[in-house]
């Protein structure tokens, strides 16, 4: 295994992530930084042969170089270092940096990054430079060119909403009010400025790419991330899409947005030099277009649920990056993921304390605290990492802990992760018959005449807690809807499809088609032919195209079929499965005892009367 000392500028909570894996690798870092108390330089002990951690500025050139003498290698856990020391350092081989210094440089300059990235062919919000001393006429022209609202902003030094300002018009009142914000005229001080675009997006989603010294990529599933105050408060994984209908989304759905985000963030990352872990953050759009916002060269608050619910984390595949080691898998290793970040809403530690708490008492949750002893609103002084079996249990976790947050309220908790319609035993059954938010059985039908069919399985889902939606998709009367639902459906986190057919039972072969998840036809019994033709149409299909029945009208054992699907990778509801069977055989038991008590005839006179 390399020995090879890892310089760190800056020693905060990045540092103090990276030394965890850097620990079990033997991989020796150096941080610095200034003071002996920071995050990383509590847990990290400085390698054989080194009394102490630099202590000393991150930008200071004479640390710098004080660092890649002592080191092998460099790299980041903060942007705002000194580049052109770095660059320094690498032009003179004193050491290698990682990433380039250059890149570095760019990424402190947030306006020169959307330049190199629209040069590149990257799609980026639209955006102009503009001075703080811009005329009237200049600051109309811009309102003209962006529209009202946009967003002013800081090229550098800009970060947890910090250098951001929304702009609601160019009228002179509204253009002093947001410079005063972000600084103007303090201290004689002179901004730095671009304007960029309002972007009405849909969902805000981060990409954590991953690049070796020898060029190999490979990226992070994409998670859907949310602000409150500008600051990230909640990261999903994986990312889910809950909207499937082609016409709202302008028929941009067919890829999945995964897919497409990583692919985007990996093109993106391609006009950069250097290895290591870049986070990308992007916007999603109504029209299911994905414009980039923001790049990371470092590892990234987004990517902090990889430590617990990836093969790898985003902390080790940087080492294994910057030091040429074999990149690690970026899947994930649990069904679904979250992660929750403990802000300061005060100087006290004390709400931090009660979230904290809070969590320990919570099934699959992972406190990770930064050893920050001062609090501030705004803050960053830890996180919380929610792992479970699906969706709706990761969310139902992550509620429990947010609801305990004092700057949180219920109605930001219900836009963020959904209304709650689990029950007090946290699980995952429709609340007022109305489908789940977060399903993981799909039952459909061509119409609602099928639904007094399909009604039964529902209630066997009910019985078992599985979150599920229930709705109408005829596979003649609206194909295309058909053909959405199904191409999306493992994308929104589904692991079974329930499919009514009737007579002609086209709906469970055709999803059968679009679709790799599993697909249980129910044969419904019509009018003519008693469900027999839709039992033999379903029982048909060609080969390549798996499609499973039940018998006529039994959509009892089409959920209990999908249930035991899902269950065959979940222990607990495997056991559930178990115990309804046993259930099962002592019912029957139970009726063979009242037989043979009570005699056949009142038997048949009072259990059979119905």
């Amino acid at each position: 295994m390399s020995q090879k000392t890892v310089g760190v500028l800056g020693g905060g909570q990045l540092g103090r992530m990276l030394s965890q894996p850097a620990s079990l690798l033997g991989i020796p870092l150096l941080f610095l930084d200034s003071g002996d108390k920071t995050p990383a330089k509590l847990i990290a002990p400085p390698p054989e042969g080194h009394s102490s951690h630099l202590d000393g500025p991150f930008n200071s050139r004479p640390h710098i170089l004080e660092l890649a003498e002592k080191s092998d290698i460099l790299t980041i856990e903060i942007e705002h270092v000194n580049a052109d020391v770095l660059a320094e350092v690498e032009e003179k081989g004193k050491c290698d940096v990682q990433p380039k210094p250059a890149t570095i440089k760019l990424i402190q300059d947030k306006y020169a990054q959307k330049v190199h990235l629209e040069k590149h062919g990257i799609a980026v919000a639209p955006f102009f430079a503009v001075s703080q001393d811009a005329s009237r006429d200049e600051w109309e022209k811009l309102g003209k060119e962006l529209g009202t609202p946009m967003m002013l902003k800081s090229r550098t030094m800009a970060y947890d909403g910090k250098g951001n300002s929304p702009l609601a018009s160019v009228s002179e009142e509204d253009v002093q009010s947001s410079l005063t914000q972000l600084g103007a005229g303090t201290g004689g001080k002179q901004l730095s400025l671009y304007a960029e675009g309002w972007m009405p997006f849909v969902k805000e989603i981060a990409v954590m790419v991953v690049r070796n010294v020898e060029g190999q990529v490979v990226s992070y599933d994409a998670v859907e991330t949310v602000h409150k105050d500008s600051i990230l408060r909640v990261c999903i994984a994986p990312l889910r899409m809950h909207d499937w209908d082609s016409k709202k989304a302008g028929g941009k759905w067919e890829e999945s947005v995964n897919v497409r985000a990583k692919k985007l963030a990996e093109k993106a990352v391609g006009v950069l030099d250097g290895a290591g872990v870049f986070g990308v953050e992007m916007f999603l759009m109504q029209d299911g277009s994905l414009l980039i916002n923001e790049i990371a060269p470092r590892p990234h608050n987004s990517g902090h649920h990889t430590i617990e619910a990836c093969h790898t984390s985003q902390f080790e595949n940087h080492l294994r990056a910057i030091l040429s080691l074999p990149l690690g898998s970026t899947s994930l290793r649990v069904p679904a993921a979250g992660m929750v970040n403990l802000i300061g809403s005060s100087n006290s530690m004390e709400p931090i304390d009660r979230a904290v708490r809070t969590a320990l008492g919570v099934t699959g949750a992972s406190v990770h605290l930064y050893g920050k002893k001062e609090c501030r609103k705004g803050r960053k002084v830890g996180h919380i990492t929610v792992t479970g079996e699906n969706d709706a249990v990761v969310r139902e976790r992550m509620r429990t802990i947010l609801r305990s947050m004092e700057d949180i309220d219920e109605e930001w908790i219900g836009k963020t992760i959904g209304s709650s319609p689990l029950s007090s035993s946290a699980s995952a059954s429709p609340s007022g018959a109305k489908s789940h938010p977060q399903p993981l059985v799909g039952i459909i039908m061509g119409s609602d005449s099928d639904l007094p069919t399909l009604l039964p399985g529902a209630r066997i889902l009910d019985k078992f807690e599985i979150p599920y939606e229930l709705t109408i998709c005829s596979a003649h009367r609206t194909p295309q809807r058909m053909v959405d639902y199904a191409r999306n459906a493992a994308g929104r986190g589904l692991k079974c499809i329930v499919a009514g057919a009737g007579g002609a039972a086209h709906l469970p072969g055709m999803v059968a088609s679009e679709t790799a998840l599993p697909v249980v036809g129910v044969p419904v019994k019509g009018s003519v032919l008693d469900g027999v033709d839709s039992l033999y149409s379903i029982v048909q299909m060609p080969r390549g195209i798996p499609t499973a029945t039940v018998g006529i009208n039994n959509s009892t054992n089409a959920a209990l079929l999908a249930i035991r699907i899902i269950a065959a990778s979940d222990p607990k509801l495997l056991k559930r499965v178990e115990e309804y069977a046993e259930s099962l055989e002592e019912e029957v038991l139970e009726k063979v005892d009242a037989l043979e008590q009570m005699g056949w005839e009142a038997y048949a006179s009072e259990r059979l009367k119905k």
